[in-house]
């Protein structure tokens, strides 16, 4: 099932309970990144590039509810 992402305007809201700001959000992403190793072999993520991504499930933390998620306007966003 495809999630809705959040816009400028818009922020997600659990249908189940009205949770506004709490989720788990499952993601599927390919990156390439340039990783550099210091001496110790401590390694840095210096570049990274999204090549594709999308969320795969969202969670309510508040009541568990797992892709029960509606995008509703921001405060202030123009109508």
């Amino acid at each position: 099932m495809a999630v809705p992402l959040p816009t400028a305007e818009t922020r997600w809201r659990c249908t189940l309970c009205g949770n506004l700001t709490r989720f788990d959000v499952t993601r599927r992403s390919k990156v390439v990144e340039y990783v550099h190793l210091d001496l110790a072999g401590e390694p840095t993520v210096e570049e990274r590039e999204v090549l594709s991504e999308s969320v795969e499930s969202v969670r309510c933390r508040w009541c568990n509810a797992v892709d029960q998620i509606e995008l509703v306007d921001r405060p202030g966003a123009s109508a």
